[in-house]
């Protein structure tokens, strides 16, 4: 058989038996008869065994959670994380209660961050005022850098490299995040603005607006568990991005499109550093 043939073989196998990493045993028989009627030249132990992910020793995956906080942020990078094997995934909030996205979304997180010592991945998302509040606020600030202490990637989205440059943790760091004022929120934090769609610098992966989270987590899924098993979760997701028309960067934006979106960012966050900045 052909290494491609093989290859598309495994990864659609994969997914068989993958439910947010867990294993079905009604699944297994589904893909044995399956395999019988490919003819495939590979018996159903050499199958399950080849495309088996890489080992690793991510075993917790934490999203930080709060008011305010883009629901796609954080729905984007937990679909694809959720993807490996055994992950222990979990919302984690900073207080008790609901959590209302800046569209109004409702949803329950899982625990909160008085209750949470340690993680291996931890992802924080960006928003709207709850960002910029989240930004400022020491607890919060203290808990990333207790959680980095002992994890193994600490990531953020969008402008969620607000709240992890606040925590002092991207001094230093190469680094990315929503294109509004980027290079100077980064300067601000003394980090190197990389202008790029995800940034990695060691354990620091940061990624640019919304969307740009999806492509940060696949390339963190390739690393922990291998390319073959990270493409089969894009196939899961259909995740060919082919937008109706360009745009959706500053490079690409039609000039007057630009200046209005980077007037209206603007009166409206600037407001909300200045309160902050005044609580200081």
């Amino acid at each position: 058989m052909e290494e491609s043939r093989k290859q598309i073989l495994i990864i659609s196998t994969l997914f068989l038996i993958l439910s947010c990493g867990k294993q079905n045993a009604s699944y297994e028989a589904n893909i044995k008869e399956n395999i019988e009627l490919e003819q495939v030249q590979m018996s159903h132990e050499e199958l399950i065994q080849a495309m088996k992910p890489k080992q690793h020793n991510i075993e917790k995956v934490g999203i930080l959670v709060y008011n305010g906080v883009n629901s796609l942020d954080v729905f984007g990078p937990r679909y694809v994380l959720c993807q490996i094997m055994g992950v222990d995934m979990k919302l984690i909030a900073l207080k008790s209660g609901n959590v209302k996205t800046v569209t109004g979304i409702e949803f329950v997180p899982d625990t909160t961050i008085d209750k949470v010592d340690s993680l291996d991945v931890l992802v924080i998302p960006g928003g709207f005022r709850g960002t910029i509040e989240a930004s400022y606020n020491k607890d919060v600030q203290e808990w990333i850098r207790k959680i980095d202490l002992t994890s193994t990637y600490t990531t953020s989205v969008c402008t969620g490299g607000w709240i992890l440059g606040s925590s002092g943790l991207l001094r230093g760091k190469k680094a990315t995040t929503n294109w509004f004022n980027a290079e100077e929120m980064m300067t601000k934090y003394g980090a190197e603005f990389t202008n790029e769609r995800f940034s990695k610098d060691g354990k620091y992966w940061t990624s640019a607006g919304v969307t740009a989270g999806m492509d940060m987590s696949l390339a963190l899924l390739e690393e922990i568990a291998g390319k073959n098993y990270a493409q089969g979760v894009m196939l899961d997701m259909e995740y060919d991005p082919s937008p109706p028309f360009e745009g959706g960067s500053p490079e690409k934006t039609t000039p007057h499109v630009l200046q209005f979106m980077t007037a209206m960012y603007k009166s409206g966050i600037d407001p909300i550093i200045e309160e902050m900045e005044k609580r200081e």
